[in-house]
């Protein structure tokens, strides 16, 4: 099957993770309507929304508190800053979930490097914040971190640089129109005998580098952490127990069904295993359900990593105190010091 028969199957969909060419699936009738593509703009809009609002409040408490920035902090302001670059990204989807792509080529490259880059770049900090608060429990080095910002920024750095290494291939998408129809799609168009073994690799890259490590590392950290935690006597190790543990289960609510089925997605394109017409429409179904999941992360993270954290709250009371937005309510000087010690203690080294 030649591309130029892919008229009907690009006539109704559109999604922001637009499924590769694979003439064997796209055989199958399309499954998406216009009733879908209304709904997915909805959701964009107010994901972006939520997202946006929420990493911007995230990224300001914590560069206006960076005298007493944390090793944990600069963690979250990179975190805040994926996520908020992600959710930017939702407008552009949601149009073309209507009207199709209407941007351009090189917008088309930007839009899609920029959403490839910041879903690495945005896996790869949750699993450096787990690494730095399994560091600070077990091992109690707050302390030396803190001294240490210049490294911490570093591993930061690194991160970026291979987001965006790990994001290239998605650079081969552009603007494409499909013959007989004036809806222009942006697209991954790969041709030749190596299309498909690229596809494929790439695709196993995204599984391991994009989810399987950074959750491994994620459930040997904080599952050591809570152990360290439950023979730790103190009050506040019930908070601390509760923060990690909803950290966890966010990340595999929201990104664990979509990554298996792309995973079942992979293989079927890669022929390890047969499929129909009917399995092909359900996977696509699974996808975009999912993929809404996953997009709703960037709503919690601001809540589960900075909301629920005392530090966080106290330094964003302060600041809308400050700013004259609410009225700061004055402690007895003995129940802030017990506050100001158990801050400084067990509460500290959790989000």
């Amino acid at each position: 099957m030649e591309i130029t028969d892919l008229q009907e199957m690009f006539e109704n969909y559109t999604d922001i993770e637009q499924i590769d060419y694979d003439p064997d699936a796209f055989a199958c009738t399309p499954i998406v309507n216009e009733s879908m593509n209304v709904a997915l703009t909805v959701v964009y809009s107010l994901v972006c929304i939520l997202a946006v609002t929420g990493n911007m409040v995230v990224i300001v408490v914590i560069l206006y508190n960076r005298r007493t920035i944390s090793s944990t902090d600069i963690y979250l302001l990179h975190l805040a800053v994926a996520d908020l670059l992600f959710a930017m990204t939702l407008p552009f989807w949601a149009v073309d979930a209507i009207s199709g792509w209407v941007f351009g080529d090189a917008t088309c490259k930007i839009i899609s490097m920029l959403k490839e880059v910041n879903l690495y770049s945005g896996i790869l900090l949750l699993a450096c914040i787990s690494i730095d608060r399994y560091l600070s429990i077990v091992y109690s080095t707050q302390i030396h971190n803190q001294k240490r910002p210049f490294l911490i920024k570093l591993v930061c750095a690194a991160v970026w640089v291979v987001a965006i290494v790990l994001s290239l291939p998605i650079l081969y998408k552009g603007e494409y129109a499909a013959p007989g129809t004036s809806r222009m799609i942006c697209f991954e168009l790969l041709e030749g005998e190596s299309a498909e073994t690229w596809r494929v690799t790439t695709r196993f890259l995204r599984h391991f580098i994009g989810f399987l490590i950074p959750l491994a590392v994620m459930i040997f950290c904080y599952s050591v952490t809570i152990w360290k935690l439950c023979q730790t006597k103190g009050f506040q190790k019930q908070k601390a127990m509760k923060v990690i543990i909803a950290v966890v289960l966010a990340f595999l609510i929201c990104w664990l069904p979509y990554n298996i089925t792309l995973f079942i997605d992979t293989l079927m394109r890669s022929k390890l295993i047969d499929y129909t017409c009917d399995m092909r429409n359900r996977i696509d179904w699974a996808l975009i359900g999912n993929q809404g999941l996953g997009i709703l992360h960037s709503c919690i993270n601001p809540i589960l990593y900075a909301f629920i954290g005392v530090k966080f709250r106290k330094n964003l009371l302060n600041l809308l105190a400050m700013k004259g937005i609410i009225k700061q309510s004055e402690e007895p000087h003995s129940k802030r010091s017990i506050s100001l010690s158990s801050i400084t203690g067990l509460s500290t080294s959790t989000i």
